[in-house]
């Protein structure tokens, strides 16, 4: 049987680019410190500009372009398009198809980057091969009705020259003191770590990690990968609540490019940024959770229905609490004081009877064999 890396497969350029990237790096950083000597000028300028492309990927070409989890304005969106092709991953426009296609047809052999066809295709053998060189225009309908998005695809080899290597070697020399420095730092270091770190998403991401959200398909959560990832790594999330501008959801994820977001939509230069309401979250784990304690258990008939029962109470108790904090805040100027303090007792009382609620279910998961005792003495 051929392999499918045999040389007629191939893109040699893409192949030559990701393979002597790497080798660009590590012998220009050498000669660099060698002729010139280490400076740590040099190391900021490297890790500025990964900052900017990387957050250009993952903010703009993905959660924005891709996915339109959020809305922003032609400035931002000029700017993450041109540090995005700084990255030198492909334009917006083919990158988003790749994505839209992954995700629809994710882990199967339409998947343009499959993790069952290997952790080393995933990662990046699927760039090498000539078959996923052109661009799903099924996804791309709304990319070539962009000016922008269509100026950046036409021009993206330039403005990738220009702005991802001619740039940081210029400012690494006339600036810092070293065009070698910037050459090799500020370019190919930096893009040989910003292209790994995406690929891990694709690789890493569908590897290690928990199921927290759903198991119909191979994306995993990791804090790990988040930390290499500019908050990627929340992956399992992502996958079944794709339009949500964050991926990790609570306080202390690390999510960089949730923060970048959010930042932006407080000078109003983000808007319509999507968030996944907090039932349907709530929802999808404690369904991982029920298919948990079935696998690892033989849940008898009376218990399933007594944690399906308790499952149904959470989600209607939060269902209420929001219902009633939602009339609250589009009434309240036209509520007189007495209506505005009945309203806040129910919604007291609803959060009560939630919290209450999901007390029995924390109670309920942790402690199964008490509960099952429990439901059999009840019956």
């Amino acid at each position: 049987m051929q392999s499918k890396y045999s040389l007629k497969n191939i893109d040699l350029v893409n192949f030559f680019f990701l393979v002597l990237t790497p080798l660009a790096a590590v012998i220009g950083t050498y000669y660099w410190i060698k002729i010139d000597g280490f400076h740590y000028s040099q190391i900021l300028l490297g890790l500025g500009f990964y900052l900017l492309t990387g957050l250009s990927i993952t903010a703009g070409y993905h959660r924005l372009f891709a996915h339109k989890a959020y809305d922003a304005h032609p400035v931002v969106k000029f700017i993450l398009l041109i540090f995005g092709a700084a990255s030198f991953e492909n334009s917006a426009l083919k990158w988003c198809s790749d994505h839209r296609l992954h995700h629809l047809k994710v882990d199967t052999d339409e998947d343009p980057y499959n993790v069952n066809e290997g952790f080393f295709y995933a990662h990046m053998g699927w760039v090498f091969l000539k078959k996923n060189g052109t661009v799903h225009e099924r996804f791309a309908k709304d990319f070539r009705q962009d000016k922008l998005v269509s100026w950046q695809h036409k021009y993206y080899l330039i403005i990738a020259l220009v702005i991802g290597m001619a740039l940081p070697t210029f400012i690494g020399g006339y600036f810092l003191g070293s065009y070698l420095g910037g050459l090799a730092i500020g370019v190919f270091a930096r893009i040989v770590m910003t292209h790994h770190c995406t690929f891990f998403i694709n690789s890493l991401c569908h590897f290690m990690g928990s199921t927290p959200y759903t198991d119909t398909n191979t994306a995993k959560d990791s804090w790990f990968m988040a930390l290499l990832t500019f908050g990627e790594g929340y992956h399992n999330f992502h996958h079944f609540f794709q339009t949500d501008y964050r991926n990790g959801i609570s306080w202390f994820h690390f999510d960089p490019t949730k923060w970048f977001i959010k930042s932006l939509s407080f000078t109003g230069l983000a808007f319509k940024l999507k968030l996944t309401p907090q039932e349907k979250i709530l929802a999808a784990r404690m369904q991982m959770k029920v298919k948990e304690l079935k696998t690892k258990f033989e849940l008898p008939e009376k218990v399933l229905v007594e944690v399906e029962k308790l499952r149904g109470q959470v989600l209607e108790a939060m269902a209420k609490m929001h219902e009633l904090k939602d009339e609250y805040k589009y009434n309240k100027d036209k509520m007189c004081a007495l209506a505005m303090q009945e309203v806040k007792i129910k919604i007291d009382s609803a959060k009560d009877e939630f919290e209450h609620c999901m007390e029995q279910w924390e109670y309920l998961v942790k402690n199964y064999s008490l509960i099952q005792a429990e439901v059999s003495i009840r019956n």
